[in-house]
């Protein structure tokens, strides 16, 4: 299968963060990229904020051959994904794969919890930096950072720069 603008963002089923989700959404839409939404169970996901979207996929159907790049969205319930073995193994595979690999806020967690930030320059939502150190990330305070086709952010504030990265890495 074509993986030519195909996108996979990663959401909690409860409490991603909505502007994190909405604003790159948009963004890559307008690009011309097609989304699938893909998280821990079917059904409409609630933002933090109380948005809804629908869930397009499961996890344990996610197959990273099929998309250009794989992004991780932040929010309370993204914590969830910090030990979740198919959440881990899609960052695994993206970055395996040479897909761009993106996560923002405290998802950039789940990427350092994969090991795939280890000697990469990594920003994320501050209350987890200790977890991307750990991990061996080079932990950034900058809000935003690329890495070869790793793309960090640290939260809603540089939601549309995070989108505009991962188009301008695709382009």
């Amino acid at each position: 299968m074509s993986t030519n603008k195909r996108i996979l963002i990663v959401i909690a089923f409860q409490g991603f963060r909505d502007e994190e989700y909405a604003e790159p959404k948009q963004i890559l839409e307008q690009a011309g990229f097609q989304v699938t939404t893909a998280s821990s169970q079917s059904g409409t996901a609630t933002g933090k904020l109380g948005m809804k979207t629908k869930v397009d996929i499961t996890l344990d159907q996610v197959k990273v051959a099929d998309y250009d790049a794989v992004i991780f969205i932040g929010g309370p319930g993204s914590y969830d994904y910090f030990n979740n073995a198919a959440a881990l193994q899609i960052a695994k595979d993206s970055v395996k794969l040479g897909k761009v690999t993106a996560g923002i806020c405290a998802a950039a967690a789940i990427l350092a919890e994969a090991g795939v930030l280890k000697g990469k320059k990594a920003a994320s939502f501050a209350g987890v930096a200790n977890i991307l150190k750990e991990k061996g990330a080079n932990y950034s305070p900058s809000g935003y950072e690329v890495d070869g086709k790793i793309i960090t952010a640290d939260g809603p504030a540089h939601a549309k720069k995070f989108g505009q990265g991962i188009v301008e890495a695709r382009s």
